[in-house]
Parts: C-alpha cells; sequence; structure tokens
C-alpha cells in the first residue's frame, strides 16, 4: 500500500530539492544540470521530482524567487532602524555584501543565469522586482532629502552596477590579495556621493 504524503512530506521534499537545486544551478549553471541528477542527490527515482515540480525550468524559477525574496526581506530589514536616507544607504549596502557572502549560491542563481523573467512565473516576478526596486530606493530617498542632486536612477543603478562587480570579484578570488570589499565598497561610495554634492554645489541649491 502506497504511502500517504502529509502536507509537511511534500513542503520537506521540496524544500530539500531546492537547496540541492540552488548549490548545483550556482555552480554548474542550466544547461548543466539534469532532473536526473537532481533526483540522484536526493536519493530518489528520476521521476519524482517531477511530482513536485513541471520541468528543470519550473524548480529553477522557484529557487530564483526564493533567493530574491530571501535577499529583498534582509535590505528591508537593514533599512527598517535606520535614522535618515544617508544611515539607511549605509545600512543596505552592508547587507547587500553580507547576503552574498553568507548566500553565494543564491547570489549567483539570481544574477548569473539568464532566464525570462515573465508573467509564467509570478512569483520570480514579484520577487525579483521588490528586489530591484528597492537597490535603487535609497538614491531616491537622498535625492528627496536634499542630500543629493543626480538623477537617482541612474545613481542607483550606478552604485548597483559598482557593488555587484565587487561581489563577482570577490566570488571570483580576485580580491584575495587586494583591498577588502567593503573598503572598497565604501571608498566608491563616498566618490560617488561627492561627486552628487558637488553637482548640486555647482547649481546652487541647498544641502
Amino acid at each position: 500500500m502506497p504511502r500517504y504524503l502529509t502536507d509537511q512530506d511534500i513542503a520537506d521534499f521540496r524544500a530539500g530539492l531546492c537547496r540541492v537545486a540552488t548549490e548545483r544551478f550556482a555552480r554548474f549553471g542550466y544547461e548543466g544540470v539534469t532532473m536526473r541528477q537532481l533526483a540522484e542527490a536526493l536519493g530518489c527515482s528520476p521521476k519524482t521530482p517531477y511530482r513536485y515540480f513541471k520541468d528543470k525550468a519550473d524548480i529553477l524559477a522557484t529557487v530564483r524567487a526564493q533567493a530574491f525574496s530571501q535577499f529583498a526581506d534582509a535590505l528591508e530589514a537593514a533599512a527598517a532602524g535606520a535614522e535618515g536616507p544617508l544611515d539607511s544607504a549605509r545600512r543596505v549596502g552592508e547587507a547587500y555584501l553580507r547576503f552574498a557572502d553568507e548566500h553565494p549560491h543564491a547570489y549567483r542563481i539570481m544574477f548569473e543565469i539568464d532566464q525570462p523573467i515573465g508573467d509564467e512565473h509570478p512569483d520570480l516576478l514579484r520577487e525579483s522586482k521588490r528586489a530591484r526596486t528597492f537597490v535603487t530606493q535609497q538614491a531616491e530617498d537622498m535625492v528627496k532629502a536634499g542630500l543629493i542632486d543626480a538623477d537617482p536612477q541612474l545613481f542607483g543603478w550606478s552604485m548597483w552596477a559598482a557593488t555587484h562587480g565587487l561581489v563577482m570579484l570577490k566570488q571570483a578570488g580576485m580580491l584575495d590579495h587586494g583591498p577588502d570589499i567593503r573598503t572598497l565598497a565604501g571608498y566608491h561610495g563616498a566618490l560617488m556621493f561627492k561627486g552628487a554634492l558637488a553637482a548640486s554645489r555647482k547649481t546652487g541649491k541647498k544641502q
């Protein structure tokens, strides 16, 4: 007689499959992972994962949505206790680096795997947008507070691009013999902030 699966059994299997998939996708990329390999890692038959997910693309979308959700949660939690836009930007920046350091596989599948993000995966669409919006929100808040005079979208995306670049260098081992990543991030942030302040002074606007 087949064993009846409880909701907890199903949740546990899905969670285990997602953990394995996150690590495998981060290490080998989408094309380097098969459903059979995932099943072998879990010690189940090749057909079992299909009972819980439609296909490999569905698994990838699920683990990416989870990663973006955890990422956005970490950034929002960091900003929650901030004392003003500048402190919020600093806290969010630190949380960003900390997340990438503590969850390297999740970070890689968020930003290194090319997968369409559309309506067919609403959770992934929602959580990726939440993370993306919050990362650049810090620049918008500083502009609204009159702290910098810059296009908030360009400023925010520039900060994001620089931070992401530093994370990629660190994960590739290129910073092993260089400055600490937090020192570099702080230095770049200070330069960008100084440039935005200088532009503000040229226009005669009050800070």
